[in-house]
């Protein structure tokens, strides 16, 4: 089982290369480093960085220097960080972790874009009022698709292991910006229609698989304003199903459904072929577990992946498509975290398919032993990788408990 652990370009910055690798590999006994390349915004606590404790990343940018020469043309164009215009993290950590025989991976948010998003407006998911969702680039959409296969091609230059792929489908209404206030009570239902795409693109793939996407998409632009109207009618579901969306639209919402989750798939098999064009492999990170127990550590109802289908995601599809389908085991309680494995498992037999990321740090893990316990469920079930999040977000003590983990 390949081990690795993820960080920012900051994180080395900050702390040296050499430091970094060097906790990595000999206090947590990992031999592998991912490195995010494409990151969204975010406000962050570092604990052990020696030169801020509290960062604002430089969201919606790359921190590599691209080459862009295989951009030309194109509408979307890749955003430099500062970091990467004055030298070149990816190709300083290829080198520094070589001279340890350590692998290097390469951590790339696709899709979840506000730079991209607020400069295109028409690359962006758009709602059933014709409202843009500026935050996430559409996949369904032609510039978006090509942009997501240089960008891997691009990254794949590099002397990299494995591309971590994020935010490689469709999102939900939450968690898309700074300050978000949602004061009407729309529902789970209410909720996750108005996070439904319907731009042109997501409408005509729609249609190509013989679906009355005029129709799917006049129904749930009048449930919606029923529901900004009048409100709920009683109490929508916890546990949001499709079968809970027939009402808006019956077969046809159905084969909706499907159209997005043929675009997610069939987006994932370009990145990956891009990606295996310059020698890397492709993983896809696999939300359905950070949707559910990210903020707690406490996931509740289904398994992960039955949530797969709200964001056009088929784990057993994927599996067929790329190299890797890695889990994000947010869990506390170790009984919860083997549930969800089972149920992914169920879906890609082939276990060497399959990965998983923990969390060594609150709310999932506050003990040595209780990661422990997770990386022995990967052990058994003779998961292929194993990913640690995240170097600059732990403690330091953390790296302990990681090492007598998988010792």
């Amino acid at each position: 089982m390949k081990t690795s652990m993820l960080a920012f370009a900051t994180d080395l910055r900050d702390e040296g290369t050499d430091t970094v690798l060097d906790n990595v590999k000999d206090r947590a006994g990992v031999d592998g480093l991912t490195m995010a390349v494409a990151y969204h915004d975010a406000r962050d606590i570092f604990p052990h960085n020696p030169v801020r404790r509290v960062r604002y990343l430089e969201g919606g940018a790359v921190f590599f220097p691209p080459d862009f020469a295989r951009y030309e043309g194109m509408r979307l164009q890749p955003r430099v960080s500062e970091l990467a215009r004055s030298g070149d993290p990816l190709g300083e950590l290829c080198e520094a972790a070589g001279d340890r025989g350590m692998h290097v991976n390469a951590w790339a948010v696709f899709l979840h874009n506000d730079r991209l998003g607020f400069a295109h407006p028409e690359c962006a998911t758009q709602n059933a009022f014709g409202d843009r969702y500026l935050t996430d680039l559409c996949p369904s959409n032609p510039d978006v698709r090509v942009y997501a296969r240089t960008l891997a091609s691009d990254i794949a230059r590099y002397e990299v292991s494995t591309i971590l792929s994020e935010s490689l489908h469709f999102h939900g209404l939450g968690h898309g910006y700074h300050h978000e206030r949602y004061f009407d009570e729309l529902g789970a239902i209410g909720a996750y229609l108005l996070g439904l795409c319907f731009c042109d693109h997501c409408l005509e793939a729609a249609r190509l698989n013989g679906v009355d996407a005029a129709m799917v998409h006049r129904s749930v632009r009048d449930e919606l304003g029923r529901r900004f109207a009048d409100g709920r009618d009683g109490e929508d579901p916890e546990g949001l199903t499709r079968e809970d969306l027939e009402p808006f639209g019956g077969e046809q919402m159905s084969g909706y459904l499907d159209a997005k989750t043929e675009t997610v798939t069939s987006l994932v098999d370009e990145v990956a072929t891009a990606a295996s064009g310059g020698g890397a492999s492709l993983a896809f990170l696999d939300l359905c577990g950070a949707e559910k127990g990210f903020a707690t550590g406490h996931p509740e109802g289904g398994a992960a992946p039955d949530i797969g289908w709200q964001m056009g995601v088929d784990a057993a599809a994927l599996a067929g498509v790329c190299d890797t389908v890695a889990a994000t085991g947010y869990a506390a309680d170790p009984r919860r975290l083997d549930l969800d494995l089972a149920a992914y498992q169920a879906l890609i037999p082939d276990a060497s398919q399959l990965g998983l990321v923990l969390r060594p740090m609150q709310p999932d893990c506050r003990s040595a032993d209780n990661l422990a316990q997770k990386v022995a469920l990967a052990r058994e079930r003779r998961l292929g990788r194993l990913d640690f999040y995240h170097y600059g977000f732990c403690r330091l003590d953390a790296l302990d408990w990681i090492r007598q983990a998988i010792a």
